[in-house]
This record gives structure tokens, C-alpha cells and sequence, in this order.
């Protein structure tokens, strides 16, 4: 008899919902929490549990065999190494002291387009331990370079005005010689007239 037994069978056939489950199994693990149908959030909830579970007796158990053998078990379950690595590696250490309920589901107001499917968010229930921001030093050695570019340019500019400065001053010169030359010649016109007249005479 099928009493006390519920699958949750998502309108598809076996293969199907177990690539499915699978696939959302690897979401969260990757990115913490993800927003999916309500129906999908609550088939997906006793999946990733069990994965959680497994990971937890490898933390705990010292035999190298058997923390092989859970891992396997995983992999078959998730269909991904990379999402069991950080599963086993990093993700268990938050839930070591947590005794089931490792996932949230939290109810969205709205509900899909289309076809006004009702939508959550599920997420794991302990936060990730986050990881320190290192300063870079490269931006701040650029800063000072660019710095020192603007200060050279600087310099170039007070030392163009100087030679700006000084040379109007040729010209000045240049124009009171000129002024000069024929003021001289005016001069020595008259001189030359002078002969002329004498001989006139």
C-alpha cells in the first residue's frame, strides 16, 4: 500500500524531475539562494537536504573510504563535481551544528507571467562565511603617476609663459631701430641737398 508516501512528481516523468532537481540542486549550492516555482522550491527542498546530510557524516567520519563513499553518493545524486566540492569542502561547515532544516522558502506576492504560476525563493538557511576584500595597490600607484604627469605639465606651462614674456621684448627693439632708421635718413637728406644748391649757385 502507498500509504504515508508523497513524491513530488511536478507533471513529468521520472528522468526528467531528476535532471531537474539536480540542476536546482546545483543553482543553490552555486549561488546561495535562487527563485523558482513554489512547486519546484518545496521538490527541491528534501533533495538538497539529503545532499546536505551526506556531506555532514563526511565532515564527521575520520575513515577515507567512507567519506569516498558519501561523496560518490552525492555526485550521483547532483550530477556535478564542482557543486560537491563546494558542498563538501566549504557549504558543510556552516551546518555542522544545525540538525536538519538547512533551507528557507520564502512565498513571492506576485505571480509568474504567462501562466500566473506562484513563485519563491529558496535559500540556505545559515549565510556563507564571506570572504575579506584585498586592497588593490595597483590603483593608487596609478593615481600617483598620473599625479606626477599633471605636476610635470605644470612645470611646462610656467616655464613656456617666462619665454613668452621675454620675447616681446626683441620686438620692441626691433621696432625702435626701425622707427630709428628712417628718422637717420630724414638726417642726412638735407646734407645731401646741400652740394646741390652749391652748385647751383
Amino acid at each position: 500500500m502507498r500509504h504515508r508516501k508523497h513524491n513530488h512528481l511536478l507533471g513529468v516523468k521520472t528522468a526528467h524531475r531528476a535532471s531537474l532537481l539536480a540542476n536546482l540542486s546545483c543553482a543553490l549550492i552555486e549561488n546561495g539562494r535562487i527563485k523558482t516555482t513554489l512547486a519546484k522550491a518545496k521538490a527541491l527542498r528534501p533533495t538538497i537536504e539529503k545532499a546536505i546530510t551526506l556531506a555532514k557524516k563526511a565532515h564527521a567520519s575520520d575513515d577515507a573510504a567512507r567519506k569516498v563513499h558519501l561523496r560518490r553518493l552525492a555526485i550521483a545524486r547532483i550530477r556535478s563535481k564542482k557543486a560537491v566540492k563546494k558542498l563538501f569542502d566549504e557549504l558543510v561547515e556552516q551546518f555542522v551544528n544545525r540538525n536538519g532544516g538547512y533551507t528557507r522558502i520564502y512565498k513571492l506576492a506576485l505571480p509568474r507571467l504567462g501562466d500566473a504560476a506562484d513563485m519563491a525563493i529558496i535559500e540556505f538557511v545559515e549565510d556563507a562565511p564571506k570572504k575579506k576584500a584585498k586592497k588593490k595597490k595597483k590603483p593608487t600607484a596609478k593615481k600617483v603617476a598620473v599625479e606626477k604627469k599633471d605636476d610635470s605639465q605644470g612645470d611646462d606651462s610656467e616655464a613656456s609663459e617666462p619665454s613668452e614674456e621675454s620675447s616681446p621684448e626683441p620686438e620692441e627693439v626691433v621696432e625702435e631701430s626701425s622707427e630709428s632708421e628712417p628718422e637717420a635718413k630724414t638726417e642726412e637728406e638735407p646734407a645731401e641737398e646741400s652740394p646741390s644748391e652749391e652748385s647751383a649757385e
